[in-house]
């Protein structure tokens, strides 16, 4: 399942981009002469028209060859075409001997100047080559709006599939809302004012949409009742709302591979019943637990087919964030617990909504991300390469159809945004000369495009190279 998964994400997602580039070269004139999904040698192909549609040895990207475009880092990337000999002169003499027959080097020929057709991608004004450039990106955009508006329409909004309390955050609760912090854990929560929550998002809502006054709300096992004194809706509420926790069972879904859990013989499918040997209930309390050791050896009690196992685990040390935004270090052991989730439906017109504020959101978030990995807050540790892809392509796809469409959303925008990094060679390095030529009046010169090509291949294999050794270093376990 994660071969296919990852096939399916990298063929898909490739495929989209590069269709971005192809439709909005043809739609301009521009000759496309190949359309190659993956990169190096052709390995099967067909013709149609003026263009080639190929597949090619290495699946980890693709390109678009254009009429008239400089193709030198193109020839290199689909298999380093022989560049053509100077002919000699088969005696050895005439113009490449001086007058007492010693050879002379001869003077490099100038780079010929080329005669564009109106079909060529450099005949094109600057605002058609930029559509051009830029076209995959929107496409990877679309497809990753047209995702998440899909599974909205399709399946409804994701919501968390309890009305179950789990921990209160106390220190979070405004004047009038302590209440919620006398609601026991794991009671069920029967009604908040006049709403009967299903799940977690009614529960979100009937609090954060209730009048400014007394609320009252009612829970079973145990039975019980609190009133809260509602002050008007706005940062006070909301930050009541997220200091309700809801109750996650400490079931793990995920332990990643050569993470201290995984080193130390814990498994997908455990259940964590003692964390230092103090019994826990709800994942809250694991995180909670394992936060405050790091770099600690800590043993940590599971149950594996009804019987529990012991196992001394040491949480690794990392940097994190917490919610008043100071850093602090914290231990982490690499595992995930299971969250239940279910479906809201959500009307066509309002799953448009949806998929936009999605796209928006996960795009701020990558963006966040970036940042703060250029400054130093996240460590280049957490880059992943195609183990990692691989990885999660096949843990999203064994969620089921809806949530695999997500992760292929929130991947599709992360190419997209990658792509649009101003690194020469890509998309975004293209975007910058067309920049310079608009402003100076004048194309960057090919001899300088090529330089800038090659710097940029050298950093783009080097961040490749670093995210590859994160792999590989979290596999062993370093």
């Amino acid at each position: 399942m994660t071969i296919i998964a990852t096939i399916i994400v990298l063929g898909v997602l490739i495929f989209v981009h590069e269709l971005g580039h192809f439709l909005a070269a043809r739609s301009v004139g521009v000759r496309v002469d190949r359309f190659s999904i993956g990169l190096g040698p052709r390995v099967w192909g067909f013709q149609r028209g003026e263009t080639e549609y190929v597949l090619s040895a290495i699946p980890l990207g693709g390109y678009v060859k254009m009429g008239g475009m400089d193709d030198e880092v193109l020839e290199a990337i689909e298999g380093g075409k022989a560049q053509a000999e100077e002919p000699t002169d088969p005696a050895g003499e005439a113009e490449g001997s001086d007058e007492e027959g010693g050879p002379v080097d001869p003077e490099p020929a100038p780079r010929p100047r080329r005669t564009l057709r109106t079909s060529d991608f450099d005949a094109k004004p600057v605002w058609a080559r930029a559509w051009v450039i830029s076209a995959g990106v929107i496409m990877n955009m679309l497809f990753a709006f047209g995702a998440y508006a899909v599974v909205a329409a399709g399946w409804g909004s994701t919501e968390v599939d309890t009305i179950r309390v789990g921990q209160v955050a106390v220190d979070q609760l405004p004047q009038g809302m302590e209440g919620l912090a006398q609601i026991p854990e794991g009671a069920y929560l029967q009604s908040i004012g006049d709403v009967s929550p299903e799940h977690w998002g009614d529960v979100r809502q009937a609090l954060l949409d209730a009048p400014e006054g007394p609320l009252n709300i009612r829970f079973a096992e145990p039975d019980g009742e609190v009133t809260l004194q509602l002050s008007p809706p706005g940062d006070d509420r909301r930050r009541a709302v997220g200091a309700l926790g809801f109750w996650v069972e400490p079931e793990l879904v995920f332990v990643e591979p050569g993470a201290p859990a995984h080193r130390a013989g814990i498994r997908s499918g455990d259940r964590i019943a003692a964390v230092g040997g103090e019994r826990v209930t709800l994942w809250s309390e694991v995180q909670s637990k394992i936060q405050a050791r790091p770099d600690q050896d800590t043993e940590i009690t599971v149950i594996r087919n009804g019987e529990e196992l012991t196992w001394t685990v040491t949480p690794a040390s990392v940097e994190a964030q917490t919610p008043d935004g100071e850093m602090r270090t914290v231990g982490q052991i690499g595992v995930q617990a299971a969250t239940p989730i279910t479906y809201s439906p959500v009307p066509p017109v309002e799953a448009v909504r949806v998929g936009w504020e999605e796209t928006v959101g996960v795009t701020v978030f990558i963006l966040n991300f970036l940042g703060e990995l250029v400054t130093g807050q996240v460590s280049a540790r957490n880059l992943g390469s195609i183990v990692t892809i691989g990885e999660a392509s096949g843990q999203a796809a064994a969620e089921g159809l809806p949530f695999f469409l997500r992760f292929m959303a929130l991947f599709s925008i992360n190419l997209a945004i990658l792509n649009l990094l101003p690194i020469p060679i890509l998309d975004g390095g293209h975007l910058v000369f067309l920049g310079i030529e608009a402003v100076r009046g004048r194309p960057v010169s090919v001899e300088q495009r090529m330089r800038w090509s090659q710097v940029g291949f050298v950093i783009l294999l080097g961040i490749m190279a670093l995210a590859l050794g994160n792999d590989f270093l979290r596999l062993f376990g370093l």
